[in-house]
């Protein structure tokens, strides 16, 4: 039975250092980067990625964690039949972001909640490849889209380019929730975008 089983786990545990790899190249980190998050040193990421090193289960949690992605997704196990999508919220920025979507690549979906908070006097616009579309479920959300300044209500949606420049936030009085679409490389969402003032200089 061990014989037979081992040609398998060798082909899944192939397959986990080009799975990190592609991972980490979709969201434009570096080893550096990545090590910083995890822990893990950029040896040691460096060997993961080019099979130089078997992956550990402690190692793959911490690199599932950082790149926000079940731990089946990086050994590719087999589907277990259960299309529920086991969602794992995480904080950013001071709202609660709730993925919806599996997979990184193609599009994604969030629930987004944004707490109320006083409205920033100069929001810092960003672009960055990509398509958005939102939808308020509740509360109020003031959108900035180049010289547009919008407030959406519960029940409105928006879609726009990402590469125009934009900000959006809670203008209050109570929470916000919304629910996001990102096209393809949209799924950053901020996280490592440029302002506008920067991709000037």
């Amino acid at each position: 039975m061990g014989d037979d089983s081992t040609p398998d786990l060798e082909q899944v545990l192939d397959t986990v250092g080009p799975r990190l790899r592609a991972l980490r190249k979709e969201r434009r980190a570096t080893l550096a980067q990545l090590s910083e998050s995890t822990g893990i040193s950029v040896s040691t990421l460096s060997r993961l990625e080019s099979g130089q090193r078997r992956p550990t289960l402690e190692l793959l949690l911490l690199l599932a964690a950082a790149h926000q992605v079940p731990l089946d997704q990086l050994v590719d196990a087999p589907p277990t039949g259960d299309p529920r999508v086991h969602m794992r919220p995480f904080e950013r920025h001071g709202s609660t972001i709730i993925p919806l979507t599996r997979r990184p690549g193609g599009v994604q979906a969030f629930k987004q909640v944004l707490p109320a908070r006083t409205p920033e006097r100069d929001p810092e616009l960003k672009v960055h490849d990509g398509y958005e579309w939102m939808y308020v479920m509740s509360g109020r959300v003031r959108l900035l889209l180049g010289d547009r300044d919008i407030v959406l209500t519960a029940g409105e949606a928006a879609e726009f380019d990402t590469h125009i420049p934009h900000w959006f936030g809670n203008p209050g009085p109570g929470p916000a929730e919304i629910l996001s679409l990102y096209g393809p490389q949209g799924e950053r969402m901020h996280v490592r975008t440029r302002s506008v003032r920067a991709a000037e200089r």
